[in-house]
């Protein structure tokens, strides 16, 4: 519809980790709004069959590069002249107790998690800079808020706090110059990087006791926030970190 606030008729989308569960998920529902899809992920495989399946192109990148993601977004701007909107969704996990954590194992986690969600907001942010407008799409986590138990992941906790207040950073900074960046924190979703803890009797009974719904999410329950971020629906929105989580962080 002409005057539907979620349409991305025309409308450039650049989607990190496209080939994960939530990531598909989220570049299904960008291109049911009408945008064109830019999947980016480390992986060929899985990246290129969502672009496949969506009619879209496909960028093979590591976050954790900077050289990798200049050119991811160069790439796009020869193809389509513009980035309109960026999700940053490239995550991954890492359980571990703290006292056990090699200096890699911290690396690893908050260089994907962290510095590469800055290496892609910097690099998609000039591109919106220049034209005057974008809205940026961070996917944070609510253990960006609460350490959550009984997993031992602190440098992935660490990241996506980070993320939440980059996000704020950041918002603040491009407000005036047409430009919104808002986070994501989901709970616990059901996808490949939970299904260990899924799999785990003793964690995944504690993750649906401390949810107040009792279930963890599906895919499909996040994609519609990133939507809204998207889109126009939310054009009085930045520096928010929009909290899906099943009431997990409420009590």
């Amino acid at each position: 519809m002409e005057n539907d606030r979620f349409s991305l008729e025309g409308k450039v989308a650049v989607i990190t980790g496209a080939g994960g569960g939530l990531g598909h998920e989220i570049s299904r529902l960008l291109r049911s709004a009408g945008a064109e899809i830019v999947a980016s992920d480390l992986n060929e495989g899985p990246g290129r069959a969502v672009a496949d399946e969506l009619g879209g192109t496909f960028v093979q990148t590591d976050v954790t590069d900077p050289d990798s993601v200049r050119a991811l977004i160069r790439s796009v701007l020869d193809a389509h002249g513009r980035v309109d909107v960026m999700v940053n969704n490239a995550g991954i996990a890492h359980n571990v107790p703290s006292e056990e954590a090699t200096d890699e194992d911290w690396r690893r986690v908050v260089s994907v998690n962290l510095d590469g969600v800055f290496w892609c907001c910097r690099e998609a942010g000039k591109a919106m800079l220049e034209r005057g407008s974008g809205s940026i799409v961070n996917i944070a986590s609510m253990s960006g808020m609460v350490s959550n138990y009984p997993q031992p992941q602190a440098a992935y906790n660490a990241a996506k706090a980070g993320v939440i207040v980059l996000t704020k950073s950041l918002a603040g900074e491009w407000a005036q110059r047409g430009v919104r960046v808002n986070a994501i924190s989901p709970g616990y979703i059901r996808t490949n990087m939970t299904a260990g803890g899924i799999a785990n009797e003793e964690w995944y009974r504690v993750w649906l006791d401390k949810t107040p719904m009792g279930r963890v999410a599906e895919p499909q329950e996040i994609a519609p926030a990133a939507l809204y971020l998207a889109s126009d629906a939310s054009s009085f929105t930045t520096g928010t970190n929009l909290v899906v989580d099943g009431g997990y962080t409420s009590w």
